[in-house]
């Protein structure tokens, strides 16, 4: 069994995706648990604020089960696959950790660097999992969010209701 964790983040019709992306996902995975949601501008292009937030749960499906999952869902949401990685997206679920797997292929990096860049991935996966050692160095994720630069990224939480 893999202890995983996901962020999922929409800027089109932000809480109308991200809570039909919750709903489907708690029927999935039922012991889900769902960080605070936090709004924060675009990065790395002009447009409409995001929603964030960080799920996790245990799972005994594969990698690629998983993955193959999460496309789907963001597919049923209108989802469009494009070429650009900064653009406005209905819904992005992106695998951050899959236990403590370190995978390196082409479409699926773990764990996910942008834990190490973004405080709206590196915050709300340091309320779930504060002491959960990061892969790739041991650090806790408190230690990290610690040190991390928070002037560059301003969010705030919201509710999602």
């Amino acid at each position: 069994m893999a202890r995983v964790f996901l962020s999922l983040g929409s800027n089109i019709d932000a809480h109308h995706n991200i809570r039909s992306a919750l709903h489907v996902l708690g029927e999935l995975y039922p012991d889900m648990r769902v960080s605070t949601v936090y709004e924060s501008e675009a990065v790395g292009f002009q447009g409409d604020n995001f929603l964030n937030l960080v799920v996790g749960f245990d799972t005994e499906q594969s990698l690629q089960g998983l993955h193959d999952s999460l496309n789907e869902i963001e597919e049923i949401h209108g989802r469009l696959r494009g070429a650009e990685k900064f653009m406005a997206r209905t819904l992005d679920i992106d695998l951050l950790l899959y236990g403590d797997l370190i995978h390196d292929e082409e479409g699926l990096h773990l764990p996910r660097r942008e834990i190490e860049e973004y405080a709206f991935v590196l915050l709300p996966l340091t309320e779930l999992a504060p002491d959960m050692a990061y892969p790739l160095t041991g650090e806790t994720f408190s230690e990290m969010w610690e040190r991390f630069d928070k002037g560059d990224q301003e969010l705030w939480a919201i509710d999602l209701d």
